[in-house]
């Protein structure tokens, strides 16, 4: 009886460690290409964590279902490729907070989740691709120029990858950050340790809006929100959609102005609180999500000194790292965005404008990767009627 009470909350905890130390430095890596200082990311990312903590509390508490909410991991990524924006930080926090309004209306506007679904899928996960490649490349990249720090790291990955599958990232990770510990740790100040929240006033720019705020929102909802509700209906839960997309909008709106760009529907790691690990009655895993909540808030305290750490790290470690990291999703994009034939011309041409990194007028390739696979796909569509016209 007690190990079936417990099962819940160590799911929750394992669920909690897996996903932050899976992930954290692809969005320490994406607040700071976006213009923060060092202290400003360690903000939105203690920002993050409590405001999905919390979300999670209310969620599975009022719902007695094991919901798991997380931080838009693929957003980070393309906030990576995004680079400096239009207005600098101020108008990536403006971003942000654009961000979590549209989130909070797709909850309470049904018709903003329809013209969502209505991207179609195989054109969403190219984009995410193209954002994701540039990231995917620094291992090898790194283990090029400096191959006596980066080499332990893909070992690290390979050997666990290999022998424990869950816990080959954030090995990786731990392997990276004792490299760091060995090589800069000594440069650390202990006030950096400490974690604080830093508040930014907004700023908004139309670079940003296009740039950030809309290829954020979209890659959120298709690659978190969406696959996150398919995630648990496959085991058996039904996610309260409404009040999920107004607590992650609300959330998302707390947390940007400390720093935080996105908090949605965990995916990945929604198969851990829910699934069969959490105990083996349905109904009893809700307990999970707590532990997971619980170890988040925990885990916000040492933000400070793990971005401290990462900031500390040689050229190419925590890059490798992050890269290793996003090699699962990774694939995952490429399956979906080339699984339709008649789809793939317009998919790879969205995902190279994403992987190319190229900016016009101020906004970045995202965008314009949405918008060149949509054009080629018209295209495509036309001829093809043009031709059974024809042919009639």
């Amino acid at each position: 009886m007690l190990r079936s009470a417990a099962a819940p909350l160590t799911a929750g905890v394992v669920a909690a460690v897996v996903g932050f130390s899976s992930s954290f430095v692809v969005v320490l890596a994406g607040l700071t290409a976006v213009g923060a200082t060092p202290r400003q990311a360690a903000s939105g990312l203690v920002a993050l964590c409590v405001a999905q903590a919390l979300g999670m509390l209310w969620l599975c508490v009022r719902h007695r279902t094991p919901l798991s909410l997380a931080w838009s991991t693929p957003g980070a990524a393309l906030l990576v490729t995004t680079g400096a924006v239009d207005g600098g930080w101020p108008a990536a926090v403006g971003a942000f907070l654009v961000v979590g309004g549209l989130v909070v209306l797709t909850g309470l506007v049904p018709r903003l989740g329809d013209l969502v679904a209505a991207i179609p899928v195989p054109l969403a996960r190219a984009m995410l691709a193209g954002v994701l490649l540039p990231l995917c490349v620094e291992p090898v990249l790194a283990l090029t120029a400096s191959p006596a720090v980066v080499a332990p790291v893909v070992i690290g990955w390979l050997v666990l990858l290999r022998l424990a599958p869950r816990w080959a990232v954030p090995g990786a990770l731990a392997v990276a950050l004792g490299v760091v510990v060995l090589t800069a740790a000594d440069g650390l100040r202990a006030a950096d340790l400490v974690p604080s929240l830093t508040l930014t006033a907004p700023a908004w720019s139309a670079g940003a809006l296009l740039g950030v705020a809309l290829p954020l929102y979209v890659v959120t909802m298709a690659s978190q929100n969406v696959p996150g509700v398919a995630v648990m209906a496959g085991l058996g839960y039904r996610v309260p959609w409404r009040e999920s997309m107004t607590v992650t909008g609300v959330g998302t709106l707390l947390a940007a102005p400390f720093g935080g760009h996105a908090v949605n529907l965990a995916a990945i790691t929604a198969a851990l609180t829910a699934g069969p690990e959490a105990g083996p009655d349905p109904a009893r895993r809700w307990p999970a999500g707590v532990g997971a909540a619980t170890t988040y808030l925990l885990i916000a305290v040492g933000c400070g000194a793990l971005t401290s750490l990462v900031a500390a790290a040689p050229d190419g470690v925590v890059q490798s790292a992050a890269g290793l990291a996003l090699l699962g999703t990774l694939a995952a994009s490429l399956r979906e965005a080339l699984a339709q034939p008649g789809e793939q011309v317009p998919a790879v041409a969205c995902l190279v404008v994403a992987a190319s990194g190229v900016a016009v007028l101020g906004v970045g390739s995202a965008f314009w990767a949405l918008v060149t696979g949509l054009v080629v796909r018209t295209v495509l569509r036309a001829g093809t009627r043009s031709r059974g016209a024809h042919a009639a």
